[in-house]
């Protein structure tokens, strides 16, 4: 049995591009191990320099199919490219199926192209807790490019638009995605608006309504740098790609002017305050754990109410 190697010491073989540090230390992260928090803090100030892309839709929409087909297109343009993605866990095992990367295999030969599945472990928002120190682990690795994909179980995943440089929103013929985006604010945190299957039929009146939305958006409000795009695609026969590659590429300029600036600033202070909840719910759970059977029991007798005892349990953990 090998011994264990200290977070710190995987942090130059990680940054030499070695898989299997960058692979323990994303495991360290994702367990929330103490011990791998000051490599964490290492890393992080040695990143910064990957362009990260947010992939985001709901299921059904070809989300894992499209990654990989653009991973491909982005491989064969030079540099490394790294998938973060995410899938649901079980709410009673708290397990995951992890199925991404069967979907992935066939990018599981290119050295270039690291993937990695996590589950959310309870996480809310699409993402787990650990997907931003997977993509500082893969940007310290040299991966210059990486690909978060979100859990995609319903329209309320959007943080990744404060965790990605550029978010895409994937739509899909037939899934009444347009109403949806209408409905739960998904037409506003893309940059670039996705309709997969375009060998469908039914695919030019997808298009066509969310053009004709942002339309109705862009008459709302003042002018936007930016002008988001509406691209059409085909995984399977490649259709599109190379529109939606470019308009990755022109959107990755964009972050150099002040509207950029102001996003990297917003996607920091989105960071800070999800691992200081992080931390503050592990404190609270470990703390509250030998006092909060106690009050279950008198809660369920109705010896107090809800608020009563909840803050008597947060003062007692927190103090």
């Amino acid at each position: 049995m090998s011994a264990y190697v200290p977070s710190t010491a995987l942090i130059p073989r990680a940054e030499a591009g070695e898989i299997p540090s960058i692979a323990r230390l994303i495991s360290r992260a994702e367990a929330g191990l103490p011990e791998a928090r000051p490599a964490l803090a290492q890393i992080y100030k040695k990143a910064g320099r990957a362009h990260v892309i947010g992939i985001t839709g709901v299921p059904g929409s070809g989300k894992s199919t499209l990654v990989a087909a653009l991973a491909a297109r982005l491989r064969a343009l030079g540099g490394k490219v790294g998938i973060v993605a995410v899938d649901p866990s079980s709410p009673y095992s708290g397990g995951a199926i992890l199925g991404d990367r069967i979907r992935m295999t066939e990018l599981a030969q290119d050295p270039g192209i690291y993937i990695r599945s996590m589950a959310t472990r309870g996480a809310m928002g699409g993402m787990a807790r650990a997907t931003l120190d997977a993509v500082d682990i893969l940007d310290l690795g040299g991966f210059e490019t990486v690909i978060i994909e979100t859990v995609g179980v319903g329209q309320d995943e959007v943080e990744i638009a404060k965790a990605s440089h550029t978010t895409v929103v994937v739509s899909a013929p037939g899934l009444g995605d347009e109403i949806q985006a209408i409905k739960a604010g998904m037409l506003e945190i893309a940059d670039i608006h996705l309709v997969s299957k375009c060998d469908r039929s039914d695919a030019n009146r997808t298009l066509m309504d969310l053009k004709q939305m942002l339309t109705l958006g862009a008459h709302s409000g003042p002018r936007p740098e930016w002008q988001v795009p509406v691209v059409g695609v085909c995984s399977f026969n490649g259709q599109g790609f190379e529109e939606l590659v470019d308009a990755i590429q022109k959107h990755q300029h964009t972050l150099s002017t002040e509207s950029g600036k102001k996003r990297r600033l917003s996607i920091a202070s989105f960071r800070l305050q999800k691992t200081a909840e992080n931390l503050l719910i592990e404190r609270f759970t470990q703390a509250s754990a030998a006092l909060r059977p106690k009050l279950a029991e008198r809660l369920s007798a109705r010896d107090g109410d809800p608020y009563t005892l909840a803050s008597e349990l947060l003062a007692a953990a927190l103090a």
